[in-house]
């Protein structure tokens, strides 16, 4: 088998049936498998899978049991040669895995490789190329200057080796994945994505961002921003220090200092947004059920000329590919747009107007 497509999710059922959706899209011409993991969700995640994706490798835990050791459960039953770590809140293109996978055949020393990633408003999200966050770059980021946290020496649509990347996208040998014994499940959530890859550089395999290929991740929808998080990051980036970076008593208190810094100067402030004025619908379908839940402002669409500025997009996706969808969204990112994909035969429209965001879902059954 060529690839295993391993997803951690948790209470994301909506945002799981679209990510599955688009990924059964992206494997369609691949000997591939797709392994979740359902982390005690308490929604009908799993009522869902049963229902719509019989076929897929199903692992049920009774308890959270966190990012790291659940994605190390999927990969000890996967048989791909490749395996790709996969956030449930993102969105792939048809061409994602080919284009990756032929890539990844042409390297002789390679670790993980990452993709571009953009949030629900077409926006690119920086961390999808970082480099090591050493003492020095970490405090830098607090004072505001984040070019040295980000690899922006690499362009956005660049192919280039990079040293850290981001655990919603990671595609990398099982082989590998195994050799560096997985995910370190000290790691409960945030840091391990950082921690893997930095073990797979300093074990000689270079980590590559391929520009070449972008896709969706919703950012906020897996994980929200809360007490919850921000102790449990605090904790992962101490211990990435604490592992990897020997410091002195005085050092690990500055760090720690310097972490609860970071998570305050930088905390998002509360996003007001405005209800579209208008629904525009991209389908070659005449009548549809969604007017019934929008009968005010739907309108359909076969164009962009028309869209003026706080719209909302919904794609209909049994209509255009994901592939179009995410050309469509980086191409009007900066036009005040929001957008919703309607997944194939299904009832809801979905989406995240900013990566801080929590995202929305509209049922119309």
């Amino acid at each position: 088998m060529k690839l295993s497509v391993v997803i951690v999710s948790y209470n994301v059922r909506y945002f799981l049936e679209l990510c599955i959706k688009s990924v059964q899209l992206a494997i369609h011409n691949l000997e591939a498998e797709i392994i979740v993991i359902d982390n005690n969700s308490t929604d009908t995640t799993c009522q869902m899978l049963a229902e719509c994706f019989p076929k897929i490798k199903l692992i049920k835990n009774l308890v959270n049991v966190g990012f790291s050791k659940a994605n190390n459960q999927g990969v000890r039953i996967a048989k791909g040669t490749y395996i790709c770590i996969l956030n449930p809140d993102t969105v792939v293109a048809e061409d994602t895995f080919t284009k990756m996978l032929s890539f990844a055949s042409t390297q002789n020393n390679l670790g993980i490789i990452g993709c571009k990633l953009i949030d629900g408003s077409g926006h690119f999200l920086p961390e999808s190329k970082r480099n090591i966050p050493y003492i020095k770059i970490a405090l830098l980021k607090i004072l505001g200057y984040t070019k040295p946290y980000y690899a922006t020496q690499i362009a956005q649509t660049e192919i280039a080796k990079t040293e850290i990347l981001v655990g919603a996208f990671m595609l990398l040998k099982r082989e590998v994945y195994h050799k560096m014994n997985g995910f370190d499940e000290d790691y409960f959530m945030y840091g391990e994505d950082i921690d893997l890859s930095y073990r797979v550089l300093k074990s000689g395999l270079d980590n590559y961002y391929y520009g070449a290929s972008t896709v969706i991740h919703f950012k906020g929808e897996s994980t929200l921003k809360n007490k919850i998080y921000a102790s449990r990051f605090f904790g992962a980036m101490q211990l990435f220090y604490k592992k990897h970076l020997k410091t002195n008593v005085f050092l690990s208190t500055l760090i720690w200092l310097s972490i609860r810094s970071m998570y305050v100067l930088n905390r998002t402030p509360k996003i007001h947004y405005n209800s579209p004025k208008r629904y525009c619908l991209l389908s070659d379908k005449t009548e549809h059920k969604l007017q019934e839940v929008l009968p005010q402002k739907l309108i359909r669409t076969s164009v962009f000329d028309n869209l003026k500025s706080e719209d909302e997009l919904i794609f209909d996706a049994s209509y255009i590919s994901y592939k179009n969808i995410i050309d469509v969204m980086m191409r009007f990112k900066n036009h005040n747009l929001s957008y919703k994909i309607l997944p194939k035969t299904s009832y809801y429209i979905i989406g995240s107007h900013q990566k801080n965001s929590q995202g929305e879902v509209i049922v119309f059954k």
